[in-house]
């Protein structure tokens, strides 16, 4: 069944009840209370217009990365040892939510509009969203961004625009969660680029239940700059990461 959601009463109906794609309702807002109690009910938005009605997913399966189980392939490993990037993150939210809205190849349009950009933005200022910058010569070369609460980190778009920069993005994040002791990184779905990382379906009940074990421990709400020291090393991600 697919539920219309009033955007004057904050309400989700149960994930259980989201169809066949894990659609599950449309309408709502995205205001930081919104987005708030979607992610922790184990659901968020995705839709292609600030024209339509925002859509609300929670799918089934649910592709997770689990901290302790990146794959970090010998190539990437080569890469980074050259060190011709160096890392932040909560330096430049703004301009990392921009370059992901972008259009990939062979793509006309984007899911991440204005409207949404407007409301993650808020997030960040919040202290619930965050980013993660990789830079080459002084340059945004990639990046990520998601949504943290609980011990739990929901991704939501990256980007890259020199080989590999992404890919340093996420091994940063993954040495981040583990040190702060996250229990997953939700990817939402299926990419071949995470799978590659390690990230696997797990069943929508299991997710839900990971969920709320995770929402019982304290947000790691502000700013995460001071996580990636000046001068730091991002080969530190190397440890304990698999081949």
């Amino acid at each position: 069944m697919l539920y219309y959601l009033d955007k004057d009463v904050i309400w989700f109906p149960p994930v259980e009840e989201a169809i066949k794609d894990g659609l599950l309702a449309f309408g709502g807002d995205l205001t930081p209370q919104w987005l708030l109690e979607a992610y922790s009910r184990g659901i968020f938005p995705w839709f292609n217009s600030d024209n339509s009605e925002i859509l609300w997913w929670s799918p089934d399966p649910r592709f997770i990365l689990f901290p302790q189980e990146l794959r970090l392939h010998r190539s990437l490993k080569q890469v980074m040892k050259k060190k011709i990037f160096t890392v932040s993150m909560d330096t430049a939210f703004q301009k990392v939510i921009a370059a992901c809205a972008m259009p990939r190849k062979k793509e006309s349009g984007t899911w991440i509009t204005a409207r949404m950009q407007k409301a993650y933005i808020k997030l960040h200022a919040m202290g619930f969203a965050h980013s993660v910058e990789v830079w080459h010569d002084g340059m945004l070369a990639g990046g990520l961004y998601g949504v943290s609460l609980g011990n739990a980190f929901f991704g939501e778009s990256m980007f890259t625009s020199v080989d590999n920069a992404s890919k340093v993005a996420l091994v940063t994040l993954n040495a981040v969660a583990r040190r702060l002791g996250f229990a997953f990184i939700d990817c939402q779905v299926y990419t071949d680029n995470l799978k590659r990382f390690g990230a696997r379906f797990i069943e929508r009940q299991e997710f839900m239940t990971l969920l709320n074990a995770s929402l019982k421990h304290s947000t790691h709400q502000g700013s995460w700059s001071s996580l990636i020291h000046d001068g730091y090393d991002y080969l530190e991600c190397l440890t304990g990461a698999g081949a």
